[in-house]
This record gives C-alpha cells, structure tokens and sequence, in this order.
C-alpha cells in the first residue's frame, strides 16, 4: 500500500513537472485527455505531431536542407504516407525498417508508419551489409526505408525498397509513394505498433530494444533537469536513430518546437545553424563538442550563439575538462546526461554540478532512482563506495526482442557500469563492468573484433582494448600475433575489419606482438596490454 502511494505521488509530481515545463496544460484538460487518447493509440511521436498541428498549424516543425515544413504540412504528408503504407496490406504491426540520416524523410517514417500501425525499427547508418541482413531477419522487417547512399547497403536484403532521400535509378520515393494519396488521417488503432531503437548487446550483434506504448510522462523523465526550448528551436547533431537523439526530439515535440536537422556533422554548420535559427537547445555527443571546440576562437566568434541555453549531452563518457572549456567559451550550458537506450535517461548533471563535483553524472529525474549493488546483489548506500549502478525508472524497458534481459535486483535494472555516489547524493561513473567500450557514443564490443581477426590463416590470435582518446572518449586497439611466416600491414588489417563491420568497430591502431599476455590458465590478460 505504501509503494502504491509513493508511485501515486510520483506520477502527479511528474505531471505537475510536465505543466510547468509546459509540455501538458492542466488548464485545458480536453486537449489532455485527447493527447492521451491519441498517445495510447498511435504511441507519442505521431500523437504528438497531431497535437503541434491542431494546436500550432502554422509553427515550423523541421528544416532541414529542402527548406522548412510546418506542423499542418507535416501532419499532411505524414497522413498521405501512412495511406501509402497502408495499401501494401502488411498485418498490422508488421516491422518497416528505416536506414536513414536526419531529414524529413526520416521523420516522415517514424510519424506514417504509427499513423499506418506498423511497427518502425530505427537502423544505425553505421551497419555493414552482414550485420543489416542478420538485424533485418531477426526483426523480421518487410520492408525497408532508407537514403540514396545506402543503395549497395540495402542491397543485402530482398524485401521490398523505398527512398526517404535522393534518388536511385528503379527505385520509388516516399514521395512518390504519398502524392495522391489522401491527406486526412486513417482511423486509430486499438494500439500502437511501437517502435524498435538498435542497442549493441553482449554479443556485438546490436539488439533491438522495443517499445510499443510509451508512458506519457517520459517526457517529464527527460525534460525535468533539462530545460527545453518551448516553441523554439533546437539543432540535432546527434542522430535521431540513436536513443538521445529520439528522445529528446520527441519530448521537442510536445513543445511545439523547431527540429534543425543536419544530414552529416559539421562544427561549423552547427554553429551556423544555432546562429541562423537563433537556436535554444543542441543535442549532441561528447566527441562533436570536441570538434567545435577545435575550430578555434576565430571561427567561432564568427557566429553569434547567444541564444544557446543548453546543451544535451549524452552517449558516451563526458570528460570534466571538455565541460569546462566548453563552458569557458559558450557559457554554462552542458547538461550530461547518463543513460541508455533501456532505462532512458537515468541521470542529468547540470553545470552548477559539474562545476561543483567535476565528472558527475548528477542525479535522476522525476520518477527515476538509482541503485548500487555489490556482486552479491547487497545495496551499497555509503558514499564513495564502488558498485554496480542499476536503474528503476517510470518507462520500463520491455526486453529485448531476443527474449534476453538486463539484471533486474529489487525492480532496478543494471546498467553495466560501476559507480559510485558521493555525499552530496551526485553519481560518478567509474567504468564498465565488463569489457564494453564506448567509442564516440557507440558501444563495442572487443570480442566480435577478434574473432574476426583470428578467423584469418595468417592471423594466431588476437586482442583489442579501449585505450583514451580526446575525440571520442576511447578508441580501439588491436593487438595481433601474426601465424608463422605471415607478413601483415596494419592499413590492409583496418580496411579488412571495416569490410566486415560498421565503421565504429574498426581499431585506430594496429600493434603487432610476438605473443599476448596470458596468466597460468590461459586467461588474457588485458590489463597487461599497452594502453599508451
């Protein structure tokens, strides 16, 4: 009875915090009860862009490099495309994959295939052809939409092809697909069809990570130590196939605002982009900070990025010295956010905290709280005492579409990582606590790297680490011991990896050994392995 109560207060703390933020008005509670009609039907993105169109016609929804679409034009064509992908007659929630970079096309995707009850999985443009045949079969899509550059990609799959950009000789367009085609919505389902974001598992292979209905307040979960633009603007550097850049685009939605999506990352562009738009907010990656940083005091004093207010930060480890010289030349405004694709956001370190405790990662939001447990599963609660860091959170994760689970203690999930609180309550990650390495935002796993390495006759065996990198937080090293006789080239090694694997899995370097560092047993020894 007690728990349900404080569960209770959370949700009405949450939706208080939804009200003030401005992403639900209690004073009008017909919109509120239809947007939670709608949301439990076709899931938030596209209840979300019915409720800007309604609300806001005329505000801009995108811009990307074709111009600008308002919310009504918007909700127009997402409504043409879903009658489009309606008439090829897939059972409802069948799977439609999309492989595609930040443009409309992308949005238009995520919004018509809710409105059209299928089930959208977000493919990592960063897949080779072997790892997109085994994700598509796996999840079962039947259909696929993706840009004209990753033509010779999708080629690895025979399921029907459509273009969300550019153009390839035989192949139609989603715009060809929706022109006249009606422009009204189709009826509500009973359910949403969800959505599947791709999240690297313990086997290399990315899993696929479901969600088929989204609780309203995740919003809140996102948005409460974040402040958000409310019907302004904000740039996307960080990809929206990518759990930040999904979420937070999403909880944009809620508040009218205008998505400035770029195609590729450019420092420059962003700051252009920020300066043209007057943008409020940038969701990006650690290592893309790096990079605007590097521009250097000429360039960027070119543009005027006073409008910024804040910076959302996530996807790999956020190093204290890049928060502080980023603060030094555009203000206070990096808010690091720790998570994942299964729990969400876990926590948020506001630039007051990590001024205060560089290296945070802060603390949870509404409806979130964070747990360390020891190898034995015993809650740690003293301050600076290392643990395994796991998550309870109000958007529980569904599982895997593997059948597989995160560790679950208590009702928290792990998060595989270590960490530890400090008195203050604010959380430090440590590391992870297997051999995970995160590479510009993007986890790897070593082993899949080896065993294609060692699958080579000219190859004995192989290793690979994280070692620090101050672009892109780690990179990976691989340590080969050639077989008898073989002459190797550290370039052909790469260009071998990169053949096979998506283009974040392929080591920076190549360091050849006589023999790997192997304890009595045979057990590598990693730790053994030069990092510098």
């Amino acid at each position: 009875m007690e728990g349900l109560l404080m569960s209770t207060l959370e949700h009405l703390h949450a939706v208080l915090r939804m009200h003030q933020i401005g992403i639900v008005n209690l004073a009008r509670p017909d919109r509120l009860l239809r947007m939670a009609a709608n949301n439990g039907r076709l899931g938030p993105q596209a209840a979300l862009i019915m409720k800007a169109a309604a609300e806001h016609p005329d505000a801009p929804a995108l811009t990307d490099e074709h111009g600008t679409l308002t919310y009504r034009e918007l909700d127009a064509q997402s409504n043409a495309l879903a009658h489009a992908l309606k008439s090829f007659g897939l059972p409802d929630r069948s799977v439609v994959g999309v492989l595609a970079r930040d443009h409309r096309g992308l949005i238009l995707a995520i919004s018509a295939t809710a409105r059209a009850t299928l089930r959208l999985a977000l493919m990592n443009t960063g897949l080779a052809k072997q790892q997109l045949a085994e994700v598509v079969a796996r999840e079962k899509v039947r259909v696929l939409l993706h840009d004209d550059e990753f033509a010779d990609l999708a080629s690895a799959v025979d399921i029907p092809r459509y273009l969300t950009w550019g153009s390839v000789p035989g192949t139609t367009t989603i715009e060809e697909l929706g022109a006249g085609r009606p422009r009204t919505p189709l009826p509500l389902p009973d359910r949403p069809g969800g959505f599947i974001i791709l999240t690297s598992g313990t086997t290399g292979l990315p899993k696929g990570a479901p969600r088929t209905k989204v609780s309203p307040l995740a919003s809140a979960l996102i948005a409460d130590r974040i402040p958000f633009p409310r019907q302004g603007a904000a740039v996307f550097a960080s990809p929206l196939f990518h759990s930040t850049g999904f979420g937070s685009w999403t909880v944009g939605l809620s508040l009218a605002n205008h998505a400035i999506l770029l195609r590729r990352f450019d420092a420059e562009a962003i700051l252009r982009a920020i300066a043209e738009h007057r943008a409020q907010m940038l969701v990006a990656v650690p290592t893309m900070l790096t990079r605007i940083l590097a521009l250097g005091p000429d360039v960027i004093g070119k543009y005027d990025t006073s409008s910024l207010r804040s910076v959302f930060v996530a996807g790999s480890a956020l190093a204290p010295d890049l928060t502080k010289r980023f603060h030094e030349q555009f203000g206070e405004v990096v808010y690091n956010v720790y998570g994942s694709t299964e729990v969400a956001v876990a926590t948020v370190a506001q630039p007051a905290e990590a001024r205060r405790a560089p290296g945070t990662v802060g603390k949870p939001p509404v409806t979130v709280h964070v747990a360390l447990f020891d190898a034995a599963g015993k809650r740690i609660t003293a301050p600076d005492t290392v643990g395994r860091v796991f998550v309870r959170t109000g958007i529980p994760f569904e599982g895997y579409t593997d059948g597989q689970q995160k560790q679950i203690i208590d009702g928290y999930m792990s998060t595989g990582d270590q960490g530890h609180f400090d008195a203050e309550g604010l959380l430090f990650i440590d590391g992870r606590d297997d051999d995970m390495v995160i590479s510009g935002g993007e986890n790897v796993y070593p082993v899949e790297v080896e065993n294609l390495l060692a699958a080579r006759e000219d190859i004995l065996e192989a290793a690979v680490i994280g070692v620090p990198d101050a672009d892109f937080g780690a990179r990976l090293r691989a340590f080969v011991v050639p077989a008898d006789g073989a002459t190797l080239d550290a370039a052909e090694i790469k260009e071998y990896v990169k053949g096979s694997l998506a283009r974040y899995k392929v080591p920076r370097d190549v360091v050849f050994l006589p023999e790997l560092p192997r304890n009595p047993t045979g057990k590598l020894l990693r730790r053994d392995l030069p990092a510098d």
